[in-house]
């Protein structure tokens, strides 16, 4: 006596099963290619090299590497975080704060501050023997400070543009 064989009935999952998971938070995939999001990736990256050149070295004998250090971490941080906000679209949900004003108080912040920054590491580097690991080091972050520099300069201007645009809509 033979048996009739029995598939059992097998489901697939389809693609809608398996994207089950939601998040409160958007990531928005275009905002890296927006001006303002390259010129965020620029100054994280130029910024990130400042302070790894300078860290590298033995910077803590001279007070104005110190300073140096402080303006190239501190505004990396903040840069970061301000990305990450404006990456994710926490900047469309709290509209309580004024993105646009925050935006460009940092950005000319940074650009005033790294300005200074890059000037003293510029001036700080005579102090190292030349062809030597720490003078190549100073060279190369005082390099990266004016391009620095020069990025959130180029951010000021867009954060005014955009800032400009909205008080004129009030």
């Amino acid at each position: 006596m033979e048996r009739p064989t029995m598939v059992p009935a097998c489901r697939t999952p389809s693609v809608l099963d398996y994207n089950t998971s939601t998040s409160a938070l958007a990531f928005d995939q275009h905002f890296t290619s927006t001006p303002k999001g390259i010129l965020f990736l620029a100054e994280i990256v130029c910024g990130m090299l400042v302070w790894i050149l300078v860290g590298g070295t033995d910077y803590f004998h001279l007070p104005a590497l110190c300073w140096v250090m402080f303006v190239a971490v501190s505004v990396w941080i903040l840069t970061v975080c301000l990305f990450i906000i404006y990456l994710t679209g926490v900047h469309n949900r709290i509209s309580k704060i004024p993105w646009t004003t925050v935006s460009l108080c940092l950005n000319c912040s940074a650009a005033a501050l790294y300005l200074v920054a890059a000037a003293v590491d510029a001036l700080s580097t005579h102090k190292a023997i030349r062809g030597r690991h720490s003078y190549n080091c100073w060279a190369a972050s005082t390099f990266f400070a004016f391009l620095t520099t020069l990025c959130y300069t180029g951010s000021s201007y867009l954060s005014y543009r955009v800032w400009k645009t909205t008080e004129e809509e009030r």
